[in-house]
């Protein structure tokens, strides 16, 4: 049984995560999980998030969210602003998620944050052509 649409595709800040995440080479989009997934191939940025919550089953969802890889050195930082939370299942796995609705978005920040989780992600020839661009 296919998950169902946790999203729509006029909800905040989706087509401007979009713009960005479609920007870098050889990016595109899937659903997987219900939300937009940018991948190339593998996945360095997620539409829409949740967190575990004490109550077994239970999540608090961020449904105008974006979640990043993130590079341990910035963590720590990035986790003392309340804007970021730790996503159930991908948190362990080095993501992070910037809620949208926290605060007013500045978009050239989720663009550094789309740009690191992208080299920790993408290929090598793909970086260079990054950087050649």
């Amino acid at each position: 049984m296919p998950h169902p649409l946790m999203f729509g595709d006029d909800d905040p800040g989706l087509r401007e995560l979009r713009d960005i995440a479609l920007g870098f080479p050889g990016a595109f989009e899937k659903i997987s999980w219900g939300r937009p997934v940018f991948c190339v191939p593998k996945m360095f940025a997620m539409y829409g998030g949740s967190v575990k919550t004490p109550t077994k089953g239970r999540y608090l969802q961020y449904p105008h969210s974006v979640l990043v890889k993130v590079d341990e050195s910035d963590r720590r930082a990035l986790e003392q602003d309340a804007r970021f939370f730790f996503p159930a299942y991908l948190g362990p796995f080095g993501w992070l998620g910037l809620d949208l609705d926290a605060a007013p978005v500045d978009w050239a920040e989720v663009t550094e944050l789309l740009d690191a989780s992208f080299r920790m992600t993408a290929a090598k020839k793909l970086i260079r052509q990054l950087d050649e661009a």
